[in-house]
């Protein structure tokens, strides 16, 4: 069944699907419908969004929680709780005290606190922190898509991510403590989260956690065995697909006659030595400064360190190796064959008042390793750049082969008069090279009088400079199977056009507001191009040098002009929301309460939905709509060049799931610019 479409807009069928459209919004509650008939109309522009809420919008009961909001750097990552700083989480009956170095403060360009998520200066261009931030988003709109009742706490944490019950008490043996084997967590996105803070639940009862989850301080009896020790781990473990895991200790005192050891351990090795002393465990230590591998005998590695010093800890997956610094300095390789273990960053220590805080990313570290990660990318580079292709085509070299993708690619998809130069300036090439036009490239490089191809051009065209309709009345003239067999798209055109339709207001908005109305940042650009201006009966302005008269006259054609905007942008939501009022499906409703939310904002291009009304998200609309007359044409929806990068795609992530070379590669940063490299 199809329903019929209105009448004067192009016709589709009614949707019946449920799958959403990438970058959609998560279904929020239900909204007012867009009320019938017609209402008094102010004429000033502040006067217009109680107008436009009241029309479109749900009531204002129902407003403030649903909105979609700015999403801040300063939301949880992984799963750390918010906590008041400067309060520490007791081990066992330990006195509670506060740290004269903590503070609340947010460190690094992420913007993000302690507990914030956090964005590691060294993995900001990688595939895994891009897969991570979209998955942190998702969890937000999730967020915001079921609210949640928190129960006041009096400004104060009791939960688990500041204030630590430990059952057992102190003995005449010492501390003890509980084994809590835990396996590594994961998303609901199968993404490890970068560790962000010291597990409160896997440490040594004798250790206080700040509230941050960053400073430890021992405040246990004195150790008086040989090997027995206090040890913590961070909540998550070091996930493999970054490459390169590094953070660093900032030894703030060691106490009296302290040891302390630096390094990482499986998630069940003892808490009650230093790391490096158990299976399963590595570390550094700053008595003696020898490196500990899964036993009591270290080597000897490198200098010793003791209060005021900052020792970092990294993992190469790629080769498996670990190494140490020293106050920003690289010391060397301690040890290798790491291979098929979670590795947890991990602290131990043994003396009373020995103090440590850690950097997990939140700020700049004292290592530079930027650059070896920059160096680890080049060589990886260099390794694909030298890579011998000459079997994957049996025809085309490198350069040929390269040549022929991208005739292929703009030919497909309708850019015709730029095939037709790209192929010219090609043989102007062989001719210059060879004395030939001939090459064996000729057979990529005819394009030939395509029809659909020109028709196609022309509908892509009129997405990309934001004329919906006209995008529409082509595709209904010459490809009318298109939109009836993908519902979907018809939809996002629709919606689309309310998208152009709000750019434009803005802009008109922007335009009265230079003229001396309201102040409001911006810049005004051409308006109605997509033929939506209207007849307007406005005086000609005074022309006898009476500026001030002018500027007023000016200024209240704008207005007007903006009044007369915004009541076609109303009548088409109405119509739009009546077009599609009998489809429930997700895409319908979340997207509908996305477009719709941008009313609430006095400019939404400075919104968080500003990215709607971007230029670039014509493009996606745009390619949607020429695969689908594609494949009504009997053709391949995608070109070679497209199905070659999906497939590249695919093969890194596949490669860097264990921290192999993959993991170093991005490839949608390579494609933008070469400084991901």
């Amino acid at each position: 069944m199809t329903n019929a479409p209105p009448h004067g807009s192009p016709g589709a069928p009614h949707l019946s699907y449920s799958n959403p459209t990438p970058g959609i919004m998560p279904r929020q509650t239900s909204y007012a419908s867009v009320a019938a008939g017609t209402a008094a109309r102010p004429h000033s522009a502040s006067a217009h969004l109680p107008r436009i809420t009241s029309h479109i919008l749900p009531s204002s009961s129902d407003q403030p929680s649903r909105i979609p909001q700015p999403i801040f750097d300063h939301d949880i990552q992984g799963d750390g709780g918010i906590s008041i700083p400067g309060s520490w989480g007791r081990g066992g009956n330990m006195s509670n005290y506060s740290s004269p170095r903590f503070s609340s403060q947010s460190y690094g360009s992420s913007g993000g606190g302690p507990l914030g998520f956090f964005r590691p200066t060294y993995l900001r261009d990688s595939k895994y922190m891009e897969q991570l931030e979209a998955a942190h988003k998702a969890k937000l709109a999730a967020q915001r898509d079921e609210p949640q009742t928190r129960p006041s706490t009096g400004g104060l944490s009791t939960s688990s991510s500041s204030v630590s019950l430990h059952k057992m008490a102190p003995s005449h043996r010492g501390m003890t403590y509980e084994i809590i084997e835990r396996e590594p967590h994961v998303g609901d996105d199968g993404i490890t989260p970068l560790p962000s803070k010291w597990a409160d639940v896997d440490k040594y009862g004798g250790l206080e956690i700040a509230a941050d989850g960053l400073e430890v301080k021992y405040v246990g009896p004195s150790k008086t065995g040989d090997h027995e020790a206090a040890a913590a781990r961070s909540d998550h473990p070091m996930p493999p697909q970054c490459g390169i895991y590094y953070f660093e200790v900032n030894i703030i005192s060691k106490g009296k006659e302290g040891m302390i050891g630096v390094g990482f351990s499986g998630a069940n090795a003892s808490l009650e030595k230093l790391p490096g002393w158990e299976p399963d465990s590595w570390a550094y230590h700053g008595d003696d400064g020898k490196s500990f591998c899964c036993q009591l005998q270290g080597k000897p590695y490198g200098p010793t360190f003791s209060s005021g010093d900052v020792v970092g800890c990294g993992v190469n997956f790629m080769t498996g190796c670990a190494f140490f610094t020293k106050n920003g300095n690289f010391i060397n390789n301690a040890f290798k064959d790491l291979r098929d273990i979670n590795l947890y960053p991990s602290i131990g220590m043994k003396r009373p008042h020995a103090h440590l805080s850690v950097n997990f990313g939140q700020k700049p570290f004292v290592f530079n390793i930027d650059g070896m990660m920059a160096e680890e990318r080049g060589k990886v580079r260099n390794e694909i750049i030298n890579a011998d292709i000459s079997n994957l085509h049996p025809i085309l070299n490198k350069d040929d082969l390269c040549k022929a993708l991208v005739a292929q690619y703009l030919s497909h998809d309708g850019y015709v008069e730029t095939a037709k130069a790209f192929a010219g300036e090609v043989r102007s090439e062989a001719i210059a090279l060879k004395g030939s036009p001939e090459s064996k490239l000729e057979g990529y490089l005819s394009v030939e009088e395509d029809h659909d191809a020109m028709n196609r051009q022309q509908i892509r065209t009129a997405i990309l400079d934001g004329d919906i309709d006209k995008a529409l009345k082509l595709t209904n003239a010459f490809y009318p199977q298109a939109l009836h067999d993908n519902p979907q798209i018809y939809f996002r055109l629709r919606c689309r056009k309310f998208v152009e339709l709000m750019r434009q207001s803005s802009e008109i908005l922007d335009g009265s507001n230079h003229k001396g109305n309201k102040s409001m940042n911006g810049h005004s650009t051409a308006i109605y191009d997509d033929g939506f201006e209207p007849d307007m009966d406005l005086d000609e302005p005074m022309k006898d040098g009476e500026d001030w008269d002018k500027m007023d006259t000016e200024g209240a054609e704008s207005n007007h002009k903006y009044d007369i905007h915004v009541d076609l942008m109303i009548d088409y939501g109405q119509e739009l929301k009546k077009e599609f009022k009998d489809d429930r499906s997700k895409l319908v409703l979340d997207t509908f309460t996305e477009i719709f939310s941008m009313f609430q904002y006095p400019d939404p291009r400075k919104s968080p939905l500003g990215r709607l009304l971007d230029n670039s998200q014509r493009v996606p609309v745009a390619e949607a709509l020429n695969s689908a007359i594609l494949v009504s044409l009997g053709k391949s929806s995608s070109t070679a060049l497209e199905r070659l990068y999906k497939q590249t795609i695919v093969l890194v992530d596949m490669i860097s799931e264990d921290g192999g070379p993959g993991s170093l590669i991005n490839v949608r940063n390579i494609l933008k610019a070469s400084r991901s490299w």
